[in-house]
């Protein structure tokens, strides 16, 4: 007998695109299509119950087990290292994460190199395996006006379009690794509800799967 699945979803445009994956997977829950501010919805029909969270946070519900799956940006996974399982990459939301600074600057490679950015574990990591001495300056804004104002050297930052970077005349200088959504789950849940997550991740891959093979006709 199926079980019911409690599955994380992150707020906003990336949530809608990945809920439409879900229900395109059949598991649909027609009541988060009604206008009203609820943030849990539940149908038992297919097993499911949704909830939206600050996308930060699912990661979070995901480790407590208070959600069996979620879905998350891999850069969040990268920065707060959650105990979890990564089940599948849902290929949307695709970006990178990405050293840049200002246009033709030059960056004196035997100084300690200043690092603006909003995920200093990542960047931390990053600049470690080039055995590169940093000191990091951590914000929560725009991280584009450090070099420009000249309280960096660089910042590490996701990267979509790039538009931002050449507007305010910056550069990349080097990408790091390439994001997107993925599906995570909880340990203990992937044991318990093994056979019912893995019939929803294989349910997922196909349509990854065929998403692709109609974007490369």
């Amino acid at each position: 007998m199926d079980q019911m699945i409690n599955i994380a979803l992150p707020k906003g445009r990336l949530g809608d695109k990945v809920y439409a994956m879900f229900e395109q997977a059949g598991y649909g829950c027609p009541s988060i299509h009604e206008n009203n501010r609820k943030l849990v919805f539940e149908d038992k029909k297919n097993n499911v119950r949704y909830f939206w969270v600050k996308p930060s946070d699912v990661a979070i519900y995901v480790e407590q087990g208070t959600a069996d799956v979620g879905v998350i940006g891999k850069d969040i996974l990268l920065e707060y290292a959650a105990d979890v399982y990564e089940l599948l990459d849902l290929e949307i939301g695709k970006c990178r994460f990405s050293v840049a600074a200002k246009k033709g600057a030059w960056i004196d490679p035997e100084k300690t190199l200043r690092v603006a950015t909003k995920f200093p574990n990542i960047a931390r990591t990053f600049f470690d395996r080039k055995n590169r001495e940093i000191e990091i300056i951590k914000l929560n804004g725009s991280v584009e006006l450090a070099p420009i104002l000249g309280m960096s050297h660089v910042i590490v930052d996701i990267v979509e379009t790039g538009t931002t970077l050449r507007e305010n005349n910056l550069e990349v200088l080097e990408n790091i690794v390439e994001i997107s959504a993925r599906l995570i789950a909880n340990k203990a849940s992937f044991k318990f509800k093994n056979q019912d997550i893995e019939r929803m991740r294989k349910s997922l891959a196909a349509l990854v799967a065929q998403r692709r093979e109609e974007a490369n006709k």
